[in-house]
């Protein structure tokens, strides 16, 4: 059952989800021109457009930030992930990870799917990629890890054979969620979306409140939501654990069972389907919570280790 109301806008959106706090900013006097400066978004654009800066990238059996065959790279200011120059992509999973960690925000991205999967890809990543939400860093990956502990939300694409392949799930490599006040042991979690066949742009939210609740959201429509992501579970089932996905340092993971995480890097995935990004942005919602402060934004819901500024 979703939290969040359908086709409604952001603002609507986080006014549902975050019930009064939205007050907090009315019990203050404020002129109209500064009510409407504290009610401006300020998207950060995570992708330039332009070059890969402010990320880094692993690719499992390569050292960090070697890109291997050009496996990210941007191109008529699309980010593409592609494999044009790989022979065979064996178990050469990939991640491009932005260089700072956010913990209560908003993230927009537009992808889709395109062309046909690279020869040596697992029959179950044909049009599979993800966006990994609260991932450990790049720096932090063991040498030939294939995947980062972390929540994934995965992007599906259809496969036109008239079969529903929902996009917009979550799954769990090292972690864990909960629904209805209970774990899910499942790995992947389905969502509501309908199916989206061939190379067509999709445009998805995730809208990710610390270590309470994630929704993911499509078209305005929130398609799965899920509460207290958290280590443990397993790498990924009984069949590959920890040591099949080699990761070196497993028990230091193990010993962190149930930690919740609250915070944590995003990171797009490379899994042997040529996927494109032509927009990923974020609008940060952690910040001072002060309306008398300069820096106050109407649409924050956490302040913590965020220091207010004021005028003089």
């Amino acid at each position: 059952m979703s939290l969040l109301p359908q086709n409604r806008s952001l603002a609507f959106r986080l006014w549902s989800v975050l019930g009064l706090l939205s007050l907090v900013a009315a019990c203050t006097p404020a002129s109209d021109g500064d009510a409407a400066q504290t009610s401006d978004e300020e998207w950060i654009q995570l992708f330039n457009g332009e070059n890969l800066d402010g990320w880094d990238i692993k690719i499992a059996g390569f050292p960090l930030n070697e890109n291997f065959g050009n496996t990210f790279r941007v191109e008529d200011g699309i980010l593409k992930v592609a494999y044009d120059q790989y022979d065979s992509f064996g178990t050469k999973y990939g991640h491009l990870y932005y260089e700072k960690p956010y913990s209560y925000y908003l993230l927009r991205f537009e992808y889709r799917f395109v062309g046909e999967q690279t020869p040596g890809g697992a029959e179950w990543n044909v049009r599979n990629s993800g966006v990994m939400l609260h991932s450990q860093s790049a720096a932090s990956l063991s040498f030939d890890q294939e995947f980062p502990v972390s929540v994934e939300l995965q992007m599906l694409g259809g496969l036109s054979d008239g079969e529903p392949r929902p996009t917009a799930n979550v799954c769990t490599p090292g972690t864990q969620v909960e629904m209805h006040g209970a774990i899910v042991e499942d790995h992947c979690i389905n969502s509501q979306s309908k199916t989206y066949d061939g190379d067509q742009w999709v445009t998805v939210e995730a809208l990710v409140l610390g270590d309470s609740v994630i929704h993911h959201i499509i078209d305005g429509d929130t398609v799965l939501s899920y509460q207290h992501p958290q280590i443990g579970g397993g790498f990924v089932n009984a069949g590959y654990g920890w040591e099949e996905g080699h990761v070196d340092n497993a028990a230091e993971w193990i010993a962190k069972n149930g930690m919740l995480l609250k915070e944590g890097y995003i990171a797009l995935q490379a899994e042997s389907h040529p996927v494109q990004f032509r927009k990923v942005e974020l609008l940060n919602l952690k910040g001072c919570m002060d309306p008398k402060a300069t820096n106050y934004k109407s649409y924050y819901v956490n302040d913590e280790d965020c220091p207010c500024e004021y005028a003089n």
